[in-house]
């Protein structure tokens, strides 16, 4: 028997850019060639121009039934393909067609080795903590939404200054004037919430993350609480400014004065597989670019490389110059 018969995996990526093409269509071959059904995306299938493949809506039940999401470009990317994996708990998989790219997994190089990897399942999942978002005016829920990275609340106008009460567990923590604040989860913390100055935190840990952007108050600075905290903001009718909720930076809605704005866990995880067992630390150096010449620590001397070399290790997910 096939090892690969009946496994279906769905490739996206950016289309709009060449090599996001020419990859999805390499990885396609590929996948045929082992046996393993490849799905694409309705929206992106004529760019990519592909035969033998199955073609799915752009809904959230385009992943029912694959084994993994195969997702080519950057974080942005990957955070558009969340959406349609995280409905049928489809794990992810990003090629780092980007910048940084720190949620993808493997390198435009190495895709050969990737999809092989795939094929043998040499692969594990992890899962990821999400943050689930409602929004309320006068008492009645207006939006729901969520977000694997952050959700921001920013104010509308540039002219204008946001004035918000924020609120941990029921209970009033202080009142900023600012130019919005991000709730992140641990994922997030290396992304719009890092750049507000909030602290990086390692995957596995569990907690929540409140960020002041541009606070004008003598108590701004980033918090972490408990997983189990309910984070709420509240735009005072008494300011001057309306704001946008931003989930991911993708998806908006807006907020009125007297809007209430409640973060809490997601009940819904996003899976992301990973090919390398490499610590967060390696990844944190290459993605960044941080500087560790002269790191001794005691295994120094082993055979596999300082951290700086493992990190860069070609097919280690790292970004290569």
């Amino acid at each position: 028997m096939n090892p690969a018969e009946g496994r279906t995996v769905l490739l996206v990526g950016h289309t709009g850019r060449a090599e996001a093409v020419r990859s999805i269509r390499d990885a396609a071959e590929r996948f045929a060639a082992a046996g393993v059904t490849v799905r694409v995306l309705a929206d992106e299938a004529p760019e990519l121009g592909l035969d033998g493949v199955t073609v799915v809506e752009h809904a959230p039940a385009a992943a029912d039934g694959c084994e993994l999401v195969v997702v080519f470009g950057g974080d942005g990317t990957l955070l558009r393909s969340a959406e349609l994996a995280r409905p049928a708990g489809t794990p992810l998989l990003g090629v780092n067609l980007g910048h940084v790219g720190f949620l993808a997994e493997a390198e435009r190089d190495a895709l050969d080795a990737t999809v092989d990897k795939v094929v043998a399942r040499r692969y594990d999942v992890e899962e990821r903590l999400t943050i689930d978002v409602t929004v309320t005016t006068d008492g009645n829920v207006v939006s729901r939404g969520w977000a694997l990275n952050e959700a921001s609340v920013e104010k509308a106008s540039r002219e204008r200054m946001l004035e918000l009460v924020v609120e941990v567990d029921g209970r009033p923590l202080s009142r900023w004037g600012c130019d919005g604040v991000v709730m992140a989860t641990p994922t997030g913390s290396t992304a719009y919430a890092f750049s507000a100055g909030g602290p990086v935190v390692w995957p596995e840990v569990e907690a929540l993350l409140l960020v002041p952007i541009s606070a004008h108050a003598l108590f701004a600075r980033p918090l972490v609480v408990s997983p189990n905290s309910v984070l709420a903001l509240e735009v005072l009718t008494t300011g001057q400014g309306a704001g946008v909720l931003w989930c991911d930076g993708r998806r908006a809605v807006d907020l009125p004065p007297g809007a209430r704005i409640e973060a809490r866990r997601g009940e819904r995880p996003v899976r992301l597989a990973r090919l390398h067992s490499a610590p967060f630390t390696d990844r944190l150096v290459a993605k960044f670019d941080l500087p560790v010449l002269g790191w001794r620590g005691r295994h120094h001397d082993d055979a596999d490389g300082s951290a700086e070399e493992q990190a860069r290790e070609p097919g280690s997910g790292a970004p290569h110059a």
